[in-house]
């Protein structure tokens, strides 16, 4: 066999070869990925999941409307959040499922979707903080905030902050913060361009902001969990792995082309991409834990700088400021 394979031509070889590693890989990550095995039921709570409309939200919505869940889906785009919904009542059987708009670029937004919440719900027992973006387009929202760092960071700061209340009255409630490894690319944090103001005219480095808003969600997931102890509410964040989602849709480097295209042939479908998330939701041995980053449905260490909690604190407070956090908006 060996005679055989060295006699063919040599690109042959050389696919084959690159064949084989890629198959290697992709049985690696298979047999890496955890699955929640929680049989727990989620009849007569309500679960929030931002960005619910398409990949690993969605799939955590399915999951968590088939345990009898009401699922709220707050999304920025209503007719694709509509087509979901119908996708997830199909294949969960529960009816009890919501639309609500919510675009988290706008802080104006957040607060109305907020108030609508505290006005229709009575309880909130599981808000998952899902929804994110990457792009390599420069611009600002209407807030003055960058795109990135306010979709995925400074809008859910904005609204843990105003359902929190809510998830106090909630008790015992959870809240989950999707992050991403990529935050350990980060090993100094300027809290001078929080904003990543210093990066707009840099190419290179405004596609490290991404990185910047990812470990601003562990640090704030970090301080919050300080400032809530004992209230009943845990709140923790995670790294789905790399899932294969759109969530490179709006970026057009080389690199995230790259990503897209050994997505399909290495890393997670957007179902076992949401198991960590289910796990937070669901399991009873994470009941009581609080302020942990986790992968594959257990506790993993983040980077040195992630556990840093007198930046934490730091980076909390400067977000406070960025959203303009009203004295009546703190319930910690």
């Amino acid at each position: 066999m060996l005679m055989y394979l060295w006699s063919l031509p040599l690109l042959v070889r050389v696919a084959l070869l690159v064949l084989s590693i890629l198959v290697c890989v992709k049985v690696y990550f298979k047999l890496k990925n955890a699955i929640c095995t929680s049989k727990n039921k989620m009849t007569g709570k309500t679960v929030i999941i931002t960005g619910a409309n398409t990949g690993i939200g969605k799939e955590t919505a399915i999951d968590l409307a088939k345990r009898g869940a009401r699922v709220i889906l707050a999304c920025r785009d209503i007719r694709k959040a509509d087509g979901a919904k119908d996708d997830i009542v199909r294949e969960s059987g529960n009816k009890d499922v919501i639309v609500r708009h919510l675009d988290l670029a706008s802080l104006k937004s957040v607060r109305k979707f907020a108030a609508d919440i505290l006005e229709s719900e009575k309880r909130l027992d599981v808000l998952i903080n899902n929804a994110g973006c990457v792009t390599v387009e420069k611009k600002l929202t209407e807030d003055g905030l960058e795109y990135q760092m306010q979709t995925n960071h400074f809008g859910h700061f904005l609204l843990t902050n105003l359902l929190l209340g809510l998830m106090k009255q909630s008790a015992p409630s959870r809240i989950i913060n999707v992050s991403s490894t990529a935050h350990g690319f980060i090993m100094t944090l300027d809290l001078n361009n929080l904003n990543s103001e210093l990066y707009y005219n840099s190419s290179s480095l405004y596609n490290t902001v991404y990185y910047y808003s990812k470990i601003c969600q562990i640090l704030c997931t970090r301080h919050l969990a300080l400032l809530i102890r004992d209230s009943g509410v845990t709140v923790n964040c995670l790294c789905p792995g790399p899932v294969k989602t759109n969530i490179f849709r709006n970026a057009a480097s080389w690199f995230h082309i790259a990503l897209g295209l050994l997505f399909p042939l290495m890393f997670k479908t957007p179902k076992e991409g949401a198991q960590t998330s289910i796990h937070l939701s669901v399991a009873d041995e994470v009941a009581n834990v609080n302020g942990e980053y986790f992968s594959d449905c257990k506790i993993k260490r983040a980077s040195k700088l992630a556990n840093d909690l007198g930046l934490a604190k730091k980076v909390w407070e400067k977000s406070e400021i960025f959203v303009n956090l009203k004295p009546e908006e703190r319930h910690y």
